[in-house]
């Protein structure tokens, strides 16, 4: 067995790295991302990048401070696909509450798709505690191009940052 150690860096995502976050979802998922770095330079929220050398991101995400007030609302995460279950989505999502205590804030919220247990079962790890489940929406981009409405069912966590 051969180990790989990398030495992680948490920084701010900009405009130039979007080509290279690919592995974070479709051209419309990124269109949305750089819209979200419209409102990062306003300060409505934070949106991260984990990098290693040369400095391309390998994770990314954001914190919204709109949906839940007096919380950081963590959302669109995501690890290269490579790279998961490597520890890189805890490194992100602890940067990302620590953003949110750098606002004065103490709770952080996260929805995930009830699809996807690993990633509950990861924030559930990290002390996210379920207390609800929503229906939620989105558009996505299909592999012909097209977009189309998608809808599922989400469990909403939080935590209480200390």
């Amino acid at each position: 067995m051969t180990t790989v150690e990398l030495a992680l860096t948490v920084r701010d995502l900009t405009d130039a790295d979007l080509p290279y976050c690919g592995f974070a979802g479709t051209k419309l998922h990124l269109t949305q991302v750089a819209t979200q770095l419209d409102r990062a330079r306003r300060g409505e929220t934070d949106y991260l990048a984990v990098c290693a050398k040369p400095d391309q991101p390998l994770a990314i995400g954001g914190v919204d401070y709109a949906p839940h007030p007096g919380a950081g609302s963590l959302w669109q995460l995501a690890v290269h696909p490579a790279l998961q279950s490597c520890g890189i989505g805890t490194v992100l999502i602890k940067a990302a509450e620590q953003r949110i205590r750098d606002r004065g804030l103490d709770r952080a919220e996260i929805g995930v798709e009830l699809s996807n247990p690993r990633a509950q079962a990861l924030y559930e790890r990290l002390g996210y505690v379920a207390y609800d489940e929503r229906l939620e929406s989105w558009d996505q981009q299909n592999p012909d191009g097209s977009i189309t409405p998608y809808e599922t069912l989400c469990a909403q966590l939080r935590k209480t940052l200390s």
